[in-house]
């Protein structure tokens, strides 16, 4: 019996089943028998989780990469859910970032346990269950996150050490037509900039390509731009460029006036 409530763990019937163009492989192929105990430990509680990362690049763009982890996407009330499941039945967990992120561990290997970005842009909610794929991974029926909110889990990662601009490229290539753009819009409305910027990405690496951009989504997006062209230059000085790498722009907002996403800058002159 399935539980048409996105927060059941059943996997509801409307969930669309989807065959993985391809899968990843592991760094560490002994790794596969604890990842299949996991998934299968998983999808045997009643708690709603997602698999993401390089599983769902793989399964719509079928790019095959090597993987060293598994990525659980979850709601935040459920986090310590699967985290405390996982302790009583013996294996260990470590909480890295109460923010957003926990680990399961079993000897050297373990997957991620996710509810949000690291910045705090992407918090995991009702809408990420209610419009995943159902596949088979490892032996279970598992929900993989849809295309649309993989792309937004992977906007703003964008520094030195790790750029998914490729990811997000070869999402809208190969699964543009299952990509809800409204949806993917009211994610990325208060940073409809970071949405602009991957959209000309995508069409300046595949020109032959840009007709998978809907117009109406361009033109909203210029129009912004447009307007905010008009508009005069911020008072304050601000760096929001720690969201996409907190190292890389530390600098801006320790030493150079900037405030951050938070917090109070130095004020322009005039």
């Amino acid at each position: 019996m399935t539980n048409d409530s996105p927060t059941g763990g059943a996997i509801p019937a409307s969930v669309p089943t989807i065959d993985p163009k391809a899968a990843p492989t592991l760094q560490h192929a002994e790794a596969e028998v604890f990842y299949t105990e996991a998934i299968r430990e998983l999808a045997a509680t009643d708690i709603p989780f997602l698999v993401a990362g390089t599983y769902a690049v793989s399964a719509y763009t079928g790019v095959t990469r090597q993987t060293k982890d598994l990525d659980i996407f979850c709601k935040a009330g459920d986090y310590a859910r699967i985290l405390a499941h996982f302790k009583q039945a013996g294996y260990a967990v470590e909480i890295v970032d109460d923010r957003w992120l926990g680990k399961v561990f079993k000897s050297t290997h373990f997957f991620d346990v996710i509810f949000a970005s690291a910045n705090g842009t992407m918090p995991v909610g009702d809408q990420w269950l209610e419009h995943a794929r159902q596949i088979e991974l490892l032996g279970s029926q598992v929900r993989i996150v849809g295309p649309t909110e993989l792309i937004w889990s992977k906007c703003f990662i964008q520094d030195r050490g790790r750029h998914d601009g490729a990811d997000v490229a070869h999402t809208i290539l190969k699964a543009q037509d299952q990509i809800d753009w409204h949806r993917l819009l009211s994610y990325l409305e208060v940073h409809w900039e970071v949405l602009l910027m991957q959209l000309l990405n995508f069409r300046w690496i595949y020109p032959s390509e840009r007709d998978h951009i809907p117009a109406w989504l361009l033109d909203e997006l210029l129009d912004r731009l447009a307007k905010q062209r008009e508009l005069p230059t911020p008072r304050m000085k601000i760096c929001r460029g720690r969201l996409l790498s907190p190292t890389d722009y530390e600098i801006d907002v320790k030493e150079w006036g900037f405030a951050g996403v938070g917090g109070t800058g130095e004020f322009r002159d005039g």
